[in-house]
Parts: C-alpha cells; structure tokens; sequence
C-alpha cells in the first residue's frame, strides 16, 4: 500500500474544501481501503467523512432523505425502513457480513466496484476497468459471476451492491454536493454501463460527493416488496441474480409493479420492459414469467454464465407470485 495522509471532515464544507486537493472521500472503508491495500486503486490523501449526515429525514408527503454517512446496519433495522420499504432492509442484510454492514456506509454502497477478479489481479490480468485499453481477460475467462445484460467488448463486470438493487426499484434519487453547487440523480441513472470507457464507473465529477439518498413516499407496491438473492453459498457472497420487486394487485389485475435485477450487469438493472408488460394484466405465473422473458431477451451470455437467463427470469417470476399471495 502506498502512504496516504488521512483527514476527518467535521462537516460538509470542510470535506469539500479537502477535496479540492485531489483528496478521496472514505465513508466506513470497506472497498476502498480493500483496493488501496491491493494496489488496485491509489490515493494521496482521504477524507473521512463518516461523521457528516447519518440520520433519516422524513419530508412533507412521506419522502425520506437518508444520510450519505448511516451505517448499512442501522438502515437496515430502521422502523420506518422496514415498514414501508421492506425490500431495502431485506437487500441490506443480504449484502456483505454483519461486520462489514457495521462499518459500510450508504455513500459508500453506492460507491463500491465490481468485485471481478480480474480487475483485482493486477499482477496476472488484463482490465480495461483498471487500466483502459489494457485488454479484458474476463470475457474468455473464468465468467460465471459476469454480465449478461449492458455489457460491451470492453468490459463485463457487474456492479456488487445488494442495496442499490432495491433503491433502483424503490426509484430512489442520490443527492450530490461538489465545487459547482447541489444537483440530484436517480439512482438508476447514477451508474454507467461499460461501452468504450469501463473506467467511467458514474456520473460523479471530480471533487463531488454523496450527501444523501431520497426514497418516494411509500406506494403499495413499495410496502408489498421482496429481495430475494441466488448466490453460490448460504453465507456471505455475491449475487448471481438477484431480484428486488414489489406489487400492488387491484382485482386480480397488475395495478403497480417495480423490478430490479442484481448480479447481471454493470449496474443495478431496472427491468422496465417487464414492468412495462405487466402493467394492467391479470397477476399470475403465466404473465409473471413472460414479462420475465421478455426482460432478459436482450441478454447476451458469456461461455460460462448462460444459466443466468433462465434464473433470473424464474427468480422474477417466483417472487411476484409471492407477492401476488400465492406461494413461489
């Protein structure tokens, strides 16, 4: 690991200023430090801003603004969390180990990289992600765990995060502070698939950082929610496919029905295709598994993960019928 000097921000204004030095931001460490001690990533200076906003806040009409620095533990477990958005508590204790769901932050959930072992083998493997222009060795490799849906020639990793799965289908919205002022993104737009530049992971501009996400007043279909994670072991690991999904059904037909997929490409996947299809339609298994084909039709396998398919079309399927009321 290369020496890095270390400053803690007491508030907004300081770690923005910290910044502008070229410093990172570091919320509980558990990726970056990760990379940084595999010289993977590199830093000449941190900021620590895990003690800026770590609090909920709940709007007029319902919305509630959750700050960037909350530990993934204390979300998961927060009342109005799991009330209203069953689906994110359940994404969040689907995500890492409890030791690490105690350190990581919400900031830095959304922030964390893929976990493709070629982009962490920085002796033996080629990365564009790493080392744009560099070569992938991913896409003849070893790629049980890689993309089959928006990738490119350039790169087909997949983003790690559980969490963000469920924000993409809650249709959250991050909100950003940086040398040009305040904006906001959604969630599902936050990420950028590979193309011609794996490296260009977000829309985040230099010097900018994550201050806090919005979730939407609370809808049937976000209170009738699941997340529901296929993965090699019981414990601890990272999505094959994974499935964020809520429903409202209105006398027998689909009135409201949100969609996520994890483990399937460089970003949290909002099947809007599926959704799409399912609007209006009578909620059964038919239905369900046809919008689920009709999601992953675009999907384009590597030699080792053409399984992911036929799962994650199943898994869609499987949990909106239990959401409908009938067992999966």
């Amino acid at each position: 690991m290369t020496p890095f000097a270390f400053h803690i921000a007491n508030d907004r204004a300081e770690a923005l200023a910290l910044a502008a030095d070229g410093a990172r931001f570091v919320g509980g460490g558990t990726n970056l430090v990760d990379l940084l001690r595999q010289n993977v990533d590199s830093a000449s200076q941190l900021v620590d801003v895990s003690r800026l906003t770590s609090d909920i806040q709940e709007a007029d009409g319902g919305a509630l603004l959750i700050g960037a620095s909350m530990k993934n533990s204390a979300l998961a477990a927060q009342p109005l969390i799991r009330e209203r958005y069953p689906m994110l508590s359940r994404a969040l204790l689907a995500g890492a180990s409890a030791q690490i769901r105690n350190m990581a932050t919400v900031g830095g959930n959304i922030m964390q990289r893929t976990r493709c072992a070629y982009f962490y083998d920085v002796d033996g493997a080629r990365c564009n992600k790493r080392q744009p222009g560099g070569g992938c060795d991913a896409i003849g490799g070893f790629n049980r765990y890689h993309a089959i849906l928006g990738a490119s020639n350039n790169c087909v990793a997949t983003h790690p995060s559980d969490m963000c799965v469920a924000l993409a289908a809650l249709s959250a919205v991050v909100h950003l502070a940086g040398p040009a002022g305040e904006r906001t993104v959604p969630l599902a737009e936050f990420h950028a698939l590979p193309g011609a530049s794996p490296q260009i992971e977000s829309v985040l501009q230099p010097g900018e950082m994550i201050t806090a996400v919005e979730l939407p007043p609370a809808t049937p279909a976000m209170v009738n929610s699941e997340y529901r994670k296929l993965r090699d072991r019981s414990s601890y690991a990272f999505a094959l496919v994974s499935v964020a999904a809520g429903l409202d059904v209105v006398e027998g037909k689909v009135a409201e029905v949100r969609i996520a997929l994890g483990g399937v490409a460089a970003k949290p996947w909002r099947a809007t295709h599926a959704e799409a299809a399912l609007r209006g339609l009578p909620a059964t298994r038919a239905n369900f598994l046809s919008a689920a084909e009709e999601e992953l039709a675009e999907a384009r396998p590597l030699e080792g993960n053409a399984f992911k398919i036929g799962l994650a079309q199943r898994t869609i399927a499987a949990v909106l019928e239990s959401l409908a009321g009938d067992p999966a």
